[in-house]
């Protein structure tokens, strides 16, 4: 049986780095975008032009039948799912807790927190079926320092390490191995808008000097997706440069 991925909020930053690389070691891929449409159809017709398969399908993960749609497309046009990587998320906005509004809560919760919870629901149910697969959650660091005027966002990923750990026990009989990375700071769309005066003093912060590249953790992703990870389950690992 061929492998088969999903990589959720595909289209930039790592969770494109991921898809390519999975492409490139073989994997049938869904690249899922919510608003990239071009970005999405790019990086499919890069898979194309190197040989590999991909698809690019649309869905908010902040909605139920949005991700229903999302896998049974999946189901028809490359087959049953072998490894999800629940990538998708938002930040929504720096912003204290005193002025924080229901809405963005209700934002933030439902893309990280439901969204990945969903997600899993779905790619278990079929993994199951095939007597296994595997799943890595992208969380944050945040979870761990709560971030800056970034409680909403760090609370959603601390949330989902917790997940992380449960439904790997819960599915572990089934031969289905569940993990999350926690990046620290990456270089990625986030920072494109940070002035240079910014970025030079976060860059000095940091213990290696430079911030982590998207394809460092696509390695890590792919590595906790192969079956050389294959008695690694519940495990929340970071990739932090030492920070």
């Amino acid at each position: 049986m061929k492998n088969v991925a999903i990589v959720t909020g595909a289209s930039r930053g790592i969770g494109a780095a991921t898809a390519l690389l999975l492409a490139q070691r073989g994997y049938a891929v869904c690249i899922n975008y919510n608003n990239a449409k071009e970005k999405a159809d790019n990086l499919v017709k890069k898979i194309h032009d190197e040989g590999g398969q991909a698809i690019a399908v649309k869905a908010d993960v902040a909605k139920e039948q949005a991700i229903s749609a999302l896998f049974a497309t999946v189901d028809k046009e490359l087959g049953p799912i072998t490894a999800l990587v629940n990538n998708a998320g938002i930040n929504g906005t720096t912003c204290e807790v005193e002025n924080m509004t229901s809405d963005t809560l209700q934002a933030v919760f439902s893309t990280n927190v439901f969204g990945t919870f969903i997600c899993c629901r779905e790619a278990i149910k079929r993994m199951k079926e095939n007597q296994g697969g595997a799943i890595v959650n992208i969380t944050s660091e945040a979870a761990r320092f709560g971030g800056t005027r970034l409680a909403h966002y760090a609370a959603s990923k601390a949330a989902i390490n917790t997940f992380t750990i449960a439904c790997a026990r819960e599915v572990a009989s089934h031969n289905i191995r569940i993990n999350a990375i926690s990046p620290g700071v990456i270089d990625t769309d986030i920072h494109a808008t940070s002035s240079a005066e910014r970025l030079n003093n976060l860059i000095t912060s940091l213990p290696m000097k430079r911030m982590g590249k998207a394809s460092e953790v696509a390695e890590l992703t792919c590595w906790l997706l192969s079956a050389a990870a294959s008695y690694v389950s519940g495990a929340v690992i970071p990739i932090t440069g030492a920070r």
